[in-house]
């Protein structure tokens, strides 16, 4: 039998399976998440009316100059790490670069485990619409059944993982489409575009506003460039990655807008947006299973809010794949333990003698 060589430290023996179909469902799976079911209050509150959807518009600009640079660096650089290899390779591997990823993946320690934990803070919210009489001690116990349970689905082969992902892409797509088919049934122009007075007095504040929807809008966009982090698992990386960071965010742009005219001409948006105090003092109600409830009732809410917590899933399964392959690229390179460069055997390249089933 011919003798196989192990690569090179510096390459990742990761299997190329990921298409264009699994990239962009990651991408959405981490974009759409909980996200929009918990921060529509917060969209309406910072403008106080319908005007405030202006702010996806602002933050779909933004993005999408951002995912062009994501785009590019992703084609050029497709390896495990996204962040951390193009910090790397932009300051000079062996200078400048070396400083600017060891700090990016210490930095990444506390970053990266908040914005997980963010989808499972909306996770539990619509967990305590299901089970309102749930203590907090009860609610966190969920949480962590729930997060062992996205490290059991993510210690699998990567073909198994693209599986997983698009089946759970295809809930989130199937939760959504509920949300957005039903509102033009029961659509009210009245309610929906119930602008308050001056709604679009060009002033300093209408700006301001402006400005603090469409930081939420960006908030609710992130993710488009989950599948840059696992670059070396991606099959034709110069075309897929690029494609699959425009397609999810053109995608989930158009959802968002979708999403929220059903809603708001259901649900009057002074109902969910407080009168008094700060706008985000207190946390948001689950608008759309009270959307839900309208319609169709409370049976059919409490359905609906197990398909938010499977799209609410969805997006942590995402996060934390994209994620973990930053400590493994930082652990190659000798910049954190090595214990997180190691592959399972199982997981490897078939032809690799520690794997051969020859």
């Amino acid at each position: 039998m011919p003798v196989t060589q192990e690569p090179p430290a510096t390459e990742a023996p990761l299997v190329r399976r990921f298409g264009l179909l699994h990239a962009t469902a990651l991408n959405m799976s981490n974009m759409i998440g909980v996200g929009p079911f918990i921060t529509i209050p917060a969209l309406f509150a910072t403008m106080r009316g319908p005007q405030a959807m202006l702010g996806w518009i602002v933050a779909l600009v933004i993005a999408l100059a951002d995912g062009l640079i994501w785009s590019e660096l992703g084609a050029a650089m497709p390896g495990s790490g996204g962040s951390y290899v193009y910090l790397r390779e932009a300051f000079g591997r062996e200078t400048l670069g070396r400083f600017m990823a060891f700090v990016f993946i210490w930095q990444f320690l506390l970053s990266g485990p908040l914005e997980i934990a963010s989808g499972y803070i909306g996770f539990a919210q619509y967990v305590q619409y299901l089970r309102p009489e749930m203590t907090k001690l009860q609610t966190h116990l969920v949480m962590v059944v729930i997060g062992v349970l996205t490290i059991a689905l993510l210690y699998r082969r990567i073909d198994t993982i693209g599986k997983i992902t698009l089946s759970l892409w295809i809930g989130t797509l199937l939760t959504v489409a509920i949300v957005i088919f039903s509102g033009p049934f029961h659509f009210s122009p009245k309610v929906a575009f119930d602008f308050p007075p001056k709604a679009f007095d060009f002033s300093l504040g209408f700006f301001l506003g402006l400005g603090a929807a469409a930081r939420v809008g960006i908030y609710d966009y992130l993710g488009y460039y989950d599948v840059c982090f696992i670059g070396d698992e991606v099959k034709e990386p110069g075309r897929v990655i690029p494609r699959s960071i425009l397609i999810s965010l053109v995608a989930v742009a158009a959802i968002y807008l979708s999403m929220n005219l059903a809603i708001v001409g259901v649900v009057p948006w002074r109902e969910f947006v407080p009168t008094i105090g700060h706008p985000l003092a207190d946390p948001p109600p689950p608008i759309v299973s009270m959307f839900i409830e309208r319609l169709y009732g409370a049976k059919a809410a409490s359905v609906f809010t197990i398909m938010v917590l499977w799209t609410a899933f969805a997006s942590c399964f995402a996060l934390m794949l994209g994620y973990s392959r930053i400590p493994f690229a930082a652990a190659r390179d000798g910049n954190f333990f090595s214990i997180f460069a190691q592959v399972h055997p199982s997981k490897k390249f078939p032809h690799f003698p520690c794997c051969s089933s020859d």
